[in-house]
């Protein structure tokens, strides 16, 4: 089980993040900081707290355990004068600060961006909203399900003849914090080399687009939008999701050429490599469906693990579909250890995905489990009394 050790340095430990955003992007966004061991202060409503916190499964602030690890937590009133002279204060002691506003927001309270460079000429400040900082849509709140959905994600997610599809997660807010670390982690090399701050402006919407912008030039070419395929690929084939006898299901993509005419080969219709209709990609995305009832046919036959070792065997891409039943004891993940049992003080433990991604140098850790609402604002604010007097910061020292 992995113990929280607050003496590990990351490769990030002098970096300092003033966390002032809610929910999912901005968690995820410092989560990726955290872990590499900068020291995050989450801002927090007194007594609330961060909305994530109340996002709970059987009583248990889960989604708070697992992306607010490795941060700290800060309780300030931010209407008051005392508790904005406080963050204004630990501004300049910072090199980052992170905020998910609806644009315009932080100005509201004081502290636009000519503000706080003023305090901090270097700071790197992260605005993440769901549509950006300009453009027509800049004042309006965005959540990520209308981000997900006016993205062209949702039209192209499900089956053509139901719904458009809703991812089940916040995934919008995901692939923004991870796309924003990056960009935070560009602007403070900047910052470091340069002293010169800036501002990341990260939309929810612009990440998710950029993972299917390739859709823009195929309506460019084509003149029609892709309609959902539901597993199906509209660029290569085989590729689906395939039922074996026993109820599971095997996914398998054959986006190679070598790969599809080793596919014929191994269910046996090696016929299939010199018919036209299936001879090369373009003719086997025209005739999927045909196809698709060849290679489910030869699967149904066989239980999912007869399926698996056969294909393995003949070296075909094919895995499982699994669920969170079957991947916590699956051999892959526990001998990668990509999910790892960590200690926590209200279950005994629970698991957590691993630091992502591996540095073989200057690897993550696991330094702090999620804090409660204020459990640091005694701490931080004597550092900050320290830093007054001239003295060392001993968290970024480290």
């Amino acid at each position: 089980m992995k113990r929280f050790d607050v003496s590990q340095a990351g490769p990030l430990h002098d970096v300092r993040v003033l966390d002032l955003s809610r929910l999912v992007a901005g968690n995820m966004l410092t989560l990726q900081l955290a872990d590499f061991g900068a020291d995050v202060i989450k801002i927090e409503r007194p007594g609330s707290g961060d909305d994530l916190r109340s996002w709970r499964e059987g009583g248990q602030e889960i989604y708070w355990k697992v992306y607010g690890r490795n941060k700290r937590s800060l309780a300030l009133d931010l209407k008051s004068e005392a508790g904005l002279g406080t963050l204004k204060e630990l501004v300049t002691h910072s090199q980052i600060l992170v905020e998910n506003f609806v644009p315009g927001g932080l100005e509201k309270m004081g502290l636009g961006p000519d503000v706080l460079f003023a305090l901090n000429p270097a700071l790197v400040i992260v605005r993440v909203s769901g549509w950006g900082q300009t453009g027509p849509y800049s004042h309006k709140p965005g959540f990520g399900t209308l981000v997900e959905a006016m993205s062209g994600f949702a039209h192209l997610n499900g089956y053509a003849d139901r719904p458009p599809v809703l991812p089940p997660l916040a995934l919008a807010d995901m692939i923004a914090g991870v796309y924003g670390a990056a960009g935070t982690l560009t602007a403070l090399r900047v910052a470091e080399r340069e002293g010169r701050g800036q501002v990341v402006d990260l939309s929810l919407f612009e990440p998710i687009f950029s993972v299917i912008a390739s859709e823009a030039a195929k309506f460019r070419i084509n003149g029609v939008a892709t309609m959902r395929s539901g597993n199906q690929s509209t660029h290569t084939a085989p590729r689906n999701v395939y039922e074996c006898s026993d109820g599971k299901f095997v996914a398998m993509s054959g986006s190679m050429q070598s790969m599809a005419m080793r596919i014929f080969d191994t269910i046996g219709h090696p016929e299939l490599k010199a018919d036209p209709r299936y001879a090369t990609n373009d003719a086997r995305v025209n005739h999927r469906d045909a196809l698709d009832g060849i290679i489910g046919g030869f699967i149904r036959r066989r239980t999912q693990q007869e399926n698996l070792q056969l294909f393995e065997t003949a070296g075909v891409t094919v895995g499982p579909v699994c669920s969170m039943a079957d991947l916590l004891d699956h051999p892959y993940v526990t001998g990668r250890e990509a999910v790892v049992e960590v200690e926590d003080r209200d279950l005994g433990s629970i698991p957590m995905h691993n630091v992502v991604p591996r540095l073989s140098g200057t690897p993550g850790g696991f330094r702090r489990p999620a804090p409660a609402v204020g459990e640091h604002t005694d701490e931080i604010l004597a550092e900050l009394e320290r830093l007054r007097r001239g003295g060392p910061d001993p968290e970024t020292a480290r």
